[in-house]
C-alpha cells in the first residue's frame, strides 16, 4: 500500500507566480497538500515563458517548480473571479500570494477579507521587502535582494566586480521560510483552532543566511568582502588547483587539518608557526594556499581524492551538471525522479531532500498545463457545470482544451 503523506488533507490556494511562491507551494505539494494554482487568463504564470530551454512547448523552468499542483485559470480582477477566490479560500487551509503589498487588499482579497469567509485561514504574503517600511511597495526580484542584502558584496573573487550567487538563493530561501512559517502556523492551528497572517520577504530571507558575515560585522564594525571559495572562519576550506583540475578540501577542525597535511606528506606544515592553529592559518591564508597548491598541482584530482578518502579527510571533485546527475551517490539515492508529461514527454524532477520514514513525500503530478484543472477546481468550490460554462463564456475562467 502507498503510505500516506504528512500533509494529506491540507488544501493550499496558491496565488503566486515565478519562483519564491511556487517553490513554497511545491514543497507543500510534495508532502501531500492539494495545491490549487491560480493563474491569470492569457498566459498564466510568467514562469511558463521562462527559457530557453522549452520541452514540447513547456518551459523547463516551469516544469521543475510546479509539480504536484492543479491549475485553475481565473480573472481575479473580475467580480466573479474575485468571488471564486473567496469560495475556494473558504475550503482551503492556506492561501499564499506574492503580489506587491496592498494589491490583494485592493482587490478585496486581503487577509481581513479572506478571514471573514474562513476564520481559520493561514494567509501567507511573500514580497520583496515586507509589508511595512519605506520599501514595502517596491517590486522585488532575486537579484535585487541579492544586491541589497549584501550577498553580491561578499561573492566572487577579491578585487573583482560584484557577483550574483549562481542560484536564485533569495527566491528559494523565501520559499523555504514561507513553508516553515506556514507549517508552524498550521501546527498552532491544530492546537488552538486559530489561523493567522504571516509574511516573508526576499530581503530578510537573504539576510537570514548571512550568519558568519553578520557575526563578523557586529563584532568588529567592518564590512567583509568577497573571498572566492575560501571560508571566513576556517582554513584550509576551499577549492585548490591540482594537475589538470581542481578539488575542494574542507578542514573543519584541527584534527582534520593535521590528517590532511600528513596525507599530502606535508607534516612540516603542522609545526609551522604560521599554520599551527586555525586563527593563524586564517591570518596567513595566502601563504597556506601557496604551500598547498605547490603540492597539489603535482598530481591529479583523482590521486588526491583517493588519498583523502582513505585518510578520512572531507574532500570532493567540482562537478558540472552532467557529472552531478550521473554521480553514483545521486543515482543510488534516486534523486532524479521522472514523470510522463502529456506534451513534454518524459521529464526529470529534482527529488525530495527531506525524507520522512513514515509519511514520505512523493512526486505524483507533473506541472499542470495552463487551466488543466479549471473545471474540477471550480466544482470543488461548489459551482455547477452551468455556472462554470457561463464563467468561461465571459472570460472569467479558462479550461485547457488540448494541444
Amino acid at each position: 500500500m502507498t503510505p500516506p503523506r504528512a500533509l494529506d488533507g491540507m488544501v493550499v490556494l496558491d496565488c503566486t507566480q515565478f519562483m519564491a511562491g511556487p517553490y513554497c507551494t511545491m514543497l507543500l505539494g510534495d508532502m501531500g497538500a492539494d495545491v490549487i494554482k491560480v493563474e491569470r487568463p492569457g498566459g498564466g504564470d510568467d514562469a511558463r515563458r521562462m527559457g530557453p530551454p522549452f520541452i514540447g512547448g513547456e518551459s523547463a523552468a516551469h516544469l521543475q517548480i510546479n509539480r504536484n499542483k492543479r491549475s485553475v485559470v481565473l480573472d481575479i480582477r473580475s467580480g466573479k473571479g474575485n468571488e471564486a477566490i473567496k469560495r475556494l479560500a473558504a475550503k482551503s487551509d492556506v492561501l499564499i500570494e506574492n503580489y506587491r503589498p496592498g494589491t490583494m487588499a485592493r482587490r478585496g482579497l486581503g487577509y481581513e477579507e479572506i478571514k471573514a469567509v474562513n476564520p481559520q485561514i493561514i494567509y501567507c504574503s511573500i514580497s520583496g521587502f515586507g509589508v511595512t517600511g519605506p520599501y514595502a511597495r517596491r517590486p522585488g526580484f532575486d537579484i535585487v535582494a541579492q544586491g541589497m542584502s549584501g550577498h553580491m558584496s561578499i561573492t566572487g573573487i577579491p578585487g573583482g566586480p560584484p557577483v550574483r550567487v549562481g542560484v536564485p538563493i533569495c527566491d528559494l530561501n523565501a520559499g523555504i521560510y514561507a513553508a516553515y512559517g506556514i507549517l508552524s502556523a498550521y501546527i498552532n492551528r491544530l492546537k488552538t483552532g486559530e489561523g493567522q497572517f504571516l509574511e516573508v520577504s526576499l530581503l530578510e530571507a537573504a539576510l537570514a543566511y548571512e550568519i558568519w558575515e553578520s557575526a563578523g560585522y557586529f563584532a568588529t564594525g567592518e564590512s567583509p568582502g568577497p573571498r572566492g571559495s575560501t571560508h571566513r572562519l576556517l582554513a584550509p576550506y576551499q577549492a585548490f588547483e591540482t594537475k589538470g583540475g581542481h578539488i575542494v578540501l574542507a578542514c573543519g577542525n584541527q584534527k582534520i587539518w593535521e590528517t590532511a597535511a600528513r596525507a599530502m606528506r606535508r607534516e612540516d606544515l603542522i609545526g609551522d608557526e604560521r599554520f599551527k592553529d586555525n586563527p593563524t592559518r586564517i591570518a596567513h591564508l595566502p601563504e597556506l594556499q601557496a604551500e598547498l597548491e605547490a603540492t597539489l598541482v603535482t598530481n591529479t584530482s583523482e590521486h588526491w581524492l583517493r588519498l583523502f578518502e582513505k585518510a578520512g579527510v572531507p574532500a570532493s571533485p567540482i562537478l558540472n551538471m552532467e557529472q552531478v546527475w550521473s554521480n553514483e551517490q545521486v543515482r543510488a539515492r534516486g534523486f532524479d525522479v521522472t514523470l510522463e508529461h502529456p506534451t513534454a514527454g518524459t521529464i526529470h524532477n529534482i527529488g525530495l531532500p527531506a525524507r520522512l520514514s513514515g509519511t514520505p513525500g512523493r512526486i505524483e503530478r507533473y506541472a499542470p498545463l495552463l487551466g488543466e484543472h479549471t473545471d474540477e477546481v471550480l466544482r470543488f468550490a461548489g459551482y455547477s457545470d452551468a455556472e462554470i460554462a457561463e464563467m468561461k463564456s465571459q472570460g472569467v475562467a479558462e479550461q485547457y482544451a488540448g494541444p
